[in-house]
């Protein structure tokens, strides 16, 4: 993932904060098999210490490219936004000159993935992920020999993906003058579209911790 000096992470702390504000949902990326495409799989995790604690279905295709290279990325991404030319074109300039961009937060973890085929080892994980998910307690036990989970732990695999590397993209025009990214913080609020509104969030926290940026 290509970052601009103003778009890094401003410490460890700034990843870890907004991936535990309830961003767990990601895409895995497995290397694909030697003449076949990579593997994407849309999926929810969970953290555990220095890991990733996943599950997908055992028909999943990306078994064959795990078993084959267990070197993986999951992407978190999320607060994205378009931004229109005219709300960053320079002063004194035609609107029509601004150039668009997108706005966004991204997070991806370089991991080697560990499949989990333990029946018991995988009611751990899932007693793991149903904690995080449904913290109330809400859901039957999960023990390998009751319902009604038992009958369907067959049907799954684990995965504990041993992180090795992290890398986050914080994009929100930090290189520009305090000014433009107020103005256009108050342009998404106003806004008020699909992500609109937490974009203009993490671009004022952002400016908040930065204010002029210099290189």
């Amino acid at each position: 993932m290509f970052i601009q000096p103003w778009d890094t992470s401003l410490d460890e702390a700034e990843w870890q904060s907004w991936i535990a504000a309830g961003h767990d949902f990601g895409i895995l990326s497995v290397n694909g098999l030697p003449s076949h495409p990579p593997v994407a799989v849309p999926t929810h995790f969970t953290g555990d210490g220095d890991h990733l604690l996943v599950h997908l279905a055992r028909p999943n295709p990306a078994w064959k490219s795990i078993d084959h290279d267990p070197n993986v990325l999951l992407t978190v991404f999320g607060d994205y936004a378009f931004i229109p030319g005219p709300w960053r074109a320079t002063a004194g300039t035609p609107p029509t000159d601004g150039v668009p961009t997108s706005y966004y937060t991204a997070v991806q973890f370089t991991c080697r993935a560990h499949i989990i085929d333990d029946p018991e080892a995988k009611a751990e994980l899932l007693r793991r992920q149903l904690a995080h998910f449904q913290p109330d307690g809400d859901h039957a036990h999960v023990a390998v020999d009751q319902p009604p989970y038992g009958r369907m732990l067959p049907g799954i695999r684990g995965l504990r993906l041993e992180v090795t590397d992290v890398v986050a993209k914080f994009k929100y025009d930090d290189h520009k003058p305090v000014e433009h990214r107020t103005a256009v913080a108050d342009r998404l609020t106003a806004r008020g579209q699909g992500l609109d509104v937490p974009t203009a969030l993490q671009q004022r926290r952002r400016l908040d911790r930065i204010g002029p940026w210099k290189p």
